[in-house]
């Protein structure tokens, strides 16, 4: 299980070689989830050297080569610009029977569905990028529901329709902009093997070794499918006693990282079937409805959660953490507040066993 494990941190970019720049960490993730903005940007740190939350937010901003959409597993997931063309057609389709039905229990009818989608189009091609609070705005304007969670799912309705997606970062909040206006000209349409053996080979690069199973999962697509990508790149991987899969011609696996704070929902949890091999016994580092905490990886393992609050990293601790492991944590919660541009505090607090 360590050789597997080293090769997955390897994939992850946990280990060896950092990155040096946001669009490389993505990349090599391929999509990051990012329905929480800190954690996301945290998913950076610990990949890269020297990066800093601002340097993500340029991404997404200035250079426009990152954007946050909602694809895969139905859930805001942070990708690169160019990947956006073809995982959205790719990922989104499965999605929309679900989003409407979730429209129709929220009230929100498919006239006013249509015609929320309409409202946002028209807002952000008119008016550039929008917020939250603006769109809403508008849609009240329009008769368009938008209590509870009705605005969440008219705004999920009009990225699925291809119309708009999270861009800049405008007052600390992401605000929706037009695809064609923010992107430009869309790329031809890939074929749908190409499109899923492109999607398989981009995981691998990523979360390699793992299986079919891994892949469907990970990119919320039909097992079916997921198998059908792999056999297209069939010529290009190893097949492994394990029956896991992983490109070939890869370099050997890097030695287990140093101890590291991971923000939450890092892709490291997310990206198979089992997380076992990394949480071991501490399932309760994912909550009952579904949130990802942020954990410490020590050899590999978790081996404890933490959080950030008021400016000063606490930890607390799953298992025992010897002196020497817990003055490295200190290092990665300093750099912690200096990516996030936080005034230095001493680290790390110790809180009871969770």
């Amino acid at each position: 299980m360590t050789e597997l494990t080293a090769a997955r941190l390897t994939a992850q970019q946990l280990s060896g070689p950092r990155a040096g720049h946001p669009e490389e960490v993505v990349t090599r993730l391929l999509a990051v989830q990012g329905q929480d903005p800190r954690a996301a940007r945290l998913s950076f740190r610990s990949r890269s050297s020297g990066l800093t939350a601002a340097d993500v937010d340029a991404s997404l901003t200035q250079q426009r080569s990152l954007l946050i959409t909602w694809l895969n597993r139905g859930t805001l997931h942070l990708v690169t610009a160019d990947d956006y063309w073809w995982l959205h057609p790719l990922t989104t389709p499965q999605l929309t029977t679900a989003n409407r039905r979730r429209l129709a229990q929220l009230g929100v009818s498919p006239e006013q569905t249509r015609l929320g989608v309409q409202v946002v189009t028209d807002s952000v091609t008119t008016e550039g990028p929008q917020t939250r609070r603006q769109l809403r705005e508008r849609l009240r304007a329009a008769g368009v529901p938008t209590e509870g969670q009705a605005l969440v799912h008219v705004l999920m309705a009009s990225t699925l329709a291809g119309m708009v997606v999270r861009g800049p970062v405008i007052t600390g909040e992401h605000a929706y902009v037009s695809v064609s206006e923010w992107l430009g000209r869309p790329p031809p349409p890939l074929h749908l093997d190409e499109a899923l053996s492109r999607l398989a080979r981009r995981y691998l690069a990523g979360h390699g070794p793992a299986s079919d199973r891994d892949l469907a999962r990970w990119a919320g697509i039909t097992l079916g499918a997921a198998r059908r990508g792999l056999d297209v790149i069939d010529d290009e991987l190893v097949r492994r006693e394990d029956d896991l899969v992983d490109l070939g011609g890869r370099e050997p696996a890097s030695p287990l990282p140093p101890p590291r704070l991971l923000g939450a929902f890092d892709p490291l949890l997310l990206g198979w079937v089992s997380r076992e091999a990394i949480v071991g016994a501490h399932q309760q580092v994912v909550t009952s409805n579904g949130l990802f905490r942020p954990v410490a990886l020590v050899d590999g393992r978790v081996v404890a959660t933490w959080a950030l609050a008021d400016g000063l990293v606490s930890l607390t601790p799953l298992a025992g953490i010897p002196r020497a492991v817990l003055a490295a944590l200190r290092l990665e919660a300093e750099d912690v507040l200096r990516f996030l541009g936080l005034p230095p505090k001493p680290c790390v607090v110790l809180r009871g066993s969770a």
